[in-house]
């Protein structure tokens, strides 16, 4: 079983990051969650070698500065990167920003439910998966 370790959270909205804090903690998810405002500073968490790499990252589409689907075309094109899970949550429906956002590699998409219990079990859901999903072990070439 693969046991995430890390999770980078990008996200601009304060209220959002505070919600999903309290639903980590309501469904007492051990992992490290990492926050990060927008693409710019994921990268950058990414970056630096004193940070752990994340075993998964919920990814918001609508951030100033590097927007999710930039920061998608940055991490995606990086083999230190790629093979990282990434799941958008957005309040986002648009059709577009859901392929635009598949053509780019993401592992799922999911758009933030309103309700705070619906907002829970979504983020139970994506834990659970994560949680017994069996990613590739990585091998030097």
């Amino acid at each position: 079983m693969n046991e995430i370790k890390h999770i980078l959270l990008l996200e601009d909205d304060v209220v959002d990051v505070m919600t999903t804090r309290r639903a980590f903690k309501e469904l007492e998810i051990a992992e490290k969650l990492h926050v990060g405002n927008n693409g710019e500073e994921g990268l950058s968490f990414l970056n630096d070698p004193a940070q752990p790499l994340p075993d998964l990252i919920l990814l918001d589409i609508y951030m100033p500065r590097m927007n999710g689907h930039e920061f998608l075309q940055e991490i995606k094109h990086d083999e230190r990167f790629k093979r990282i899970p990434i799941v958008v949550l957005t309040t986002s429906k648009e059709d577009g920003d859901r392929l635009e956002s598949f053509n780019k590699g993401v592992a799922g998409y999911i758009i933030k439910p309103v309700s705070y219990a619906k907002f829970v079990e979504a983020l139970s859901q994506v834990h659970a998966y994560w949680s017994l999903n069996q990613l590739p072990e990585e091998q030097s070439e």
